[in-house]
């Protein structure tokens, strides 16, 4: 059995909505799951038009537990979820990042297979880079990116392609998440954690 954290921060719930279908897959798979939260911000900018939807999901995701980074160290695979904001992860994801500080510089996320996932409100509108600027935390971490590629039949579904990451196009609309990327989600969950599982064997037989 295989350690998987999934990692989110979701302003509307639409982050939330793939992050739930990645751990209930990870669980299918063999894993022990932890579903973890983000905080917010405490002076946090909503985007226009999403007030009511922000109000509504900060009232609904309390029970899921923040992350802390003893989460990170329990975890072989993680996989990190967040909202678009200009082409790059929201703030309260930058600032869970930074806080990583005192485990990811002395090398204790080092070996981790960690993968993200994104939503954002339109086509084009900076799903790949956000991704991207996971993964360059991940460089730091000196852990091991598992991004999607071209790998399964349901990424090539009409509503997903992205090979960095899961990503979902919600036009700014709460529990907009088409089932393909629900689909997508939960195939990059399985196949981190099968990828986990291998990195963990394989460090286990070279000591």
């Amino acid at each position: 059995m295989v350690n998987i954290a999934v990692v989110y921060y979701s302003s509307t719930g639409n982050v939330h909505k793939l992050a739930e279908a990645a751990a209930t897959a990870a669980g299918k798979a063999g894993a022990e799951v932890r579903l973890l939260r983000i905080p917010r911000l405490s002076a946090e900018t909503v985007v226009p038009g999403t007030e009511d939807a922000v109000a509504a999901h900060g009232n609904t995701d309390g029970e899921i537990p923040e992350v802390r980074l003893d989460d990170l160290l329990w975890a072989d695979g993680i996989l990190i979820g967040t909202p678009v904001r200009f082409g790059l992860p929201a703030a309260p994801v930058g600032a869970f990042i930074d806080s990583t500080a005192p485990v990811s510089i002395p090398g204790k996320l080092a070996n981790k297979v960690v993968s993200a996932f994104t939503s954002g409100s339109a086509p084009h509108g900076g799903h790949e880079t956000t991704l991207l600027a996971v993964h360059n935390a991940v460089c730091h971490w000196g852990s091991l990116i598992v991004a999607n590629g071209s790998t399964g039949e349901v990424l090539f579904r009409p509503e997903n392609g992205n090979p960095y990451g899961s990503s979902s196009v919600t036009r700014n609309r709460p529990g907009n998440v088409h089932e393909d990327n629900l689909a997508a989600v939960e195939f990059q969950a399985r196949r981190v954690t099968e990828v986990a599982g291998i990195v963990v064997r394989g460090l286990a037989a070279a000591r």
